[in-house]
């Protein structure tokens, strides 16, 4: 079985969970000796791993005098670029030449170079949409000239390019949903991106989720058949066992850590109340807020007004070996989410042997057993947590070596097999 992927990014150019999942889960599959995936990103830099798939850049991809079918997809497109129209112009001295593809009446046109190769970023800059938009016409492009049993398209950003490569290629489409942007925006969604997510999931043969409570958003919020939502949970990439010198604290105090994007969804505010509760019993702890985010000013400010600067740090955002390196000097790994549709990161911290606590509105709270679970909104509760694990060794002891063994057992592998069983479901 060949299947033909979309995702948006791919390590090591990651700003977030989604790209270490895809990268997890190709790794998973890999291991499935008549599996096959072609994976999709909108830019490829040459330096992703290669090992477990062959990796397509959508930047690489020439359209350049191209029939570009669109039936379904075309509204889709029409959707995405009703705020982000091109206006376009012909210059036989400018560098770059326009190509365009007939949309629902009206022309729409994408800019590519002279060998009609289209740009893209990658990223998640102002131009978002209308890479979005651009991706889908590549990716019509692609599902042309390529072999392959069955479209796999990840997150909200590569739906229109599933759904393009579904319509020039009558291929079956399974969406995996890693988040929603009811998990976004706290329940303020993006109509426009709403729209894109419901569109994708309606145009979907199955739609995967990363655990029940995403499952019941996606049935609840966007009307998608229980029948139609399969749940299959995340893993982590097992750690390379390797002898290290012991990690010297500079501080001889507990630790407790934050470590992701400081953002409405995952809940830094409730941290930084719970640290200055915590803070009121003991004092030989230190609070860290690793990471970046639209509200990081306003944690700044915050913990500055309750006075615990001196006991409380940001470190703006971190990545490869400065993330485990942090983990490795954590007492306590603490992932307060508002809304999380999994949560990787917990994971990560009890391979590094740090005990973890997780709000019951995380997915990963569903798997885990040897986590500490509070909600996320209960300032008590998670000072006591806390309280109870920087002051009792033999209790964090306990969740040390009961949460490594647990989370040894959560391998990609099993992940991939389930999504395996989706993918025959659909084609059967």
């Amino acid at each position: 079985m060949r299947v033909l992927m979309f995702g948006w990014e791919f390590p090591p150019h990651i700003s977030g969970g989604l790209g270490t999942a895809c990268y997890g889960l190709t790794k998973g599959i890999s291991h499935i000796s008549d599996l096959d995936v072609i994976f999709v990103v909108p830019k490829a830099f040459g330096d992703e791993d290669q090992s477990s798939m062959k990796l397509v850049g959508a930047n690489d991809i020439s359209i350049k005098h191209r029939q570009i079918e669109v039936k379904q997809y075309s509204k889709t497109l029409e959707y995405i670029e009703v705020n982000s129209k091109l206006v376009p112009y012909v210059d036989p001295e400018e560098f770059w030449t326009l190509n365009s593809s007939e949309v629902s009446s009206s022309r729409k046109f994408v800019k590519t170079d002279e060998h009609g190769r289209v740009a893209f970023t990658g990223k998640y800059g102002a131009d978002l949409l209308q890479e979005i938009a651009n991706y889908a016409v590549v990716a019509n492009v692609i599902a042309q000239d390529n072999t392959f049993d069955l479209i796999h398209a990840h997150d909200w950003l590569t739906y229109p390019a599933g759904i393009a490569a579904k319509e020039a290629s009558g291929k079956p489409l399974v969406v995996h949903v890693h988040a929603t942007d009811f998990d976004r925006s706290g329940g303020s969604v993006n109509p426009t991106v709403f729209d894109i997510e419901k569109r994708g999931m309606e145009a979907a043969d199955k739609v995967i989720t990363v655990s029940n409570l995403t499952r019941k958003t996606v049935i609840e919020k966007y009307g998608i058949s229980p029948e139609k939502v399969v749940t299959v949970y995340n893993a982590v990439e097992p750690t390379v066992k390797k002898k290290e010198q012991p990690f010297k604290k500079n501080v001889d105090e507990k630790i407790v850590t934050f470590l992701g994007r400081i953002t409405m969804q995952k809940g830094p505010e409730y941290f930084i109340e719970v640290a200055n509760e915590v803070l009121k019993r003991v004092d030989n702890v230190r609070f860290v807020m690793a990471g970046s985010g639209d509200m990081m000013e306003k944690m700044i400010r915050r913990a500055a007004s309750l006075k615990i600067m001196d006991k409380f740090h940001f470190t703006g955002f971190l990545k490869g070996d400065d993330v485990f390196s942090m983990l490795r000097m954590s007492d306590l790994y603490v992932m307060p989410s508002v809304s999380e549709p999994f949560g990787i990161s917990p994971l990560e911290a009890m391979q590094s042997s740090v005990p973890v606590l997780i709000s019951n509105q995380s997915g990963v709270a569903e798997i885990l057993t040897y986590a500490i679970k509070t909600n996320f909104w209960d300032i008590d509760a998670m000072a006591d947590a806390i309280h109870g694990i920087i002051s009792y060794p033999s209790l964090s002891e306990m969740f040390v070596k009961h949460g490594r063994e647990e989370v040894d057992n959560l391998k990609w592998e099993k992940s991939a097999r389930d999504v395996k069983k989706v993918y025959e479901s659909v084609l059967n």
